[in-house]
């Protein structure tokens, strides 16, 4: 955990980097804390061991100051590029070269998304395939990648950008405005497809789609007044189909694990929860994570069950879940060859022990077991061979 009163910028935003060979390294960045301190990116490399970030960054890279500080950063599937909304010069997209011990960042101009202001949500599709963003002002647009190609360019999508996500499958992109609506968006052509119905003392403020692929849901969190529950839509049909309380409080994050097994949401005053999405029940609390801060940044690890939060005052915290461990490989293996072994120590057990015709006992009267032999009785032999000639 990294203090308030640290030298450098205040954490602003952070995304877990998948690698390869399972290893995963986290991106942060940091605004600038004056003169001496300007705004950068940096990456650290997760020990999973201990759960827990290096404790001085890979690498470096240091934002010109014409750009501003960083707003939101996306990291795509491939964990090869990464884009990073900035408060002045729009978007840019970084390459990453190299392993932990030689890791860089080249930076490059992404042409449509330059002097864009600044981007509230940026996401990749799941898949890798397209690219979104929301802004401040309520722009939407939607980006084939990495051609860049334009599929969607809405500057009237939204109020202001509160959030967004895409399905699953890629097929759609929903996104959330500060004015409490919620709209669904083909990725395919860009086209509207529904708005979110809602009541009129409702808004809807995060959403996400489910992510296991078998259950079809967007996620959303409602604030109702003062009462703040977590709803559920049915993504054939795109009604509602229930919702319950499990925060308990305003939220200001959430995020779904990559195997879409559990849920997370971060509140507006340092706390989360994390939720097994089968039961729909909470598995594991932090409370006072970040003590007072509202939490920015809420993101599962790709292979861990381990989450990374941030807060501008708290800046970034690695947090093991209490939830049980999954099943690795090797131990699936196991536990098969252990099965097979087993069920072959029975079978030997059970033949030595059956009443079989071969195993049972001889009586005093019982005739001795039956000799085979391999002499062929005399119409056997009188078979014709299909190689010796034949006469007619």
């Amino acid at each position: 955990m990294e203090g308030g009163g640290s030298k450098q910028g205040p954490v602003t935003c952070g995304s877990w980097i998948r690698r390869p060979e399972k290893v995963n390294l986290v991106v942060m960045g940091r605004a600038s804390g004056g003169e001496s301190s300007p705004s950068v990116l940096e990456i650290f490399s997760f020990h999973p061991k201990t759960a827990s970030l290096s404790s001085s960054p890979l690498t470096t890279y240091v934002i010109e100051q014409v750009d501003g500080n960083p707003v939101s950063i996306a990291v795509h599937p491939s964990g090869d590029d990464i884009v990073c909304s900035t408060t002045n010069g729009g978007c840019k997209l970084f390459e990453l070269y190299g392993q932990e011990s030689g890791t860089r960042l080249l930076a490059k101009e992404l042409p449509p998304l330059q002097g864009v202001g600044p981007q509230k949500c940026i996401s990749f599709s799941v898949d890798g395939s397209k690219f979104a963003t929301g802004g401040v002002d309520g722009h939407l647009r939607i980006l084939e990648w990495p051609s860049l190609r334009v599929i969607l360019d809405e500057p009237k999508a939204h109020k202001s950008v509160r959030d967004m996500d895409f399905s699953l499958d890629s097929e759609f992109l929903a996104s959330t405005s500060t004015d409490g609506s919620a709209r669904i968006w083909k990725t395919e052509d860009g086209l509207p497809l529904t708005t979110l119905t809602r009541n009129s003392d409702e808004k809807i403020e995060l959403c996400r789609f489910s992510k296991d692929g078998t259950k079809p849901f967007l996620f959303c969190t409602v604030q109702k007044g003062d009462k703040a529950i977590t709803a559920v839509w049915d993504i054939s049909t795109w009604k509602k189909i229930g919702h319950k309380r499990l925060l308990r409080k305003p939220a200001s994050i959430m995020s779904t694990s990559l195997d879409g097994k559990y849920l997370a949401l971060g509140s507006k005053d340092g706390d989360i929860c994390v939720v097994e999405v089968k039961k729909m029940e909470v598995s594991h609390w932090s409370k006072r994570l970040h003590l007072g801060a509202c939490i920015a940044v809420v993101e599962f690890c790709p292979t861990e069950r381990v989450v990374l939060t941030t807060s501008s005052e708290w800046g970034a915290v690695v947090t093991k879940l209490n939830v049980p461990a999954d099943w690795k490989e090797w131990q699936i293996y196991l536990l098969l060859l252990g099965m097979f072994l087993a069920s072959a120590v029975a079978f030997y057990g059970v033949f030595q022990h059956s009443d079989s015709f071969w195993n049972f006992p001889l009586g005093r009267n019982q005739p001795a077991r039956p000799i085979i032999t391999d002499t062929q009785s005399a119409d056997d032999q009188n078979v014709w061979s299909p190689y010796e000639p034949l006469d007619m």
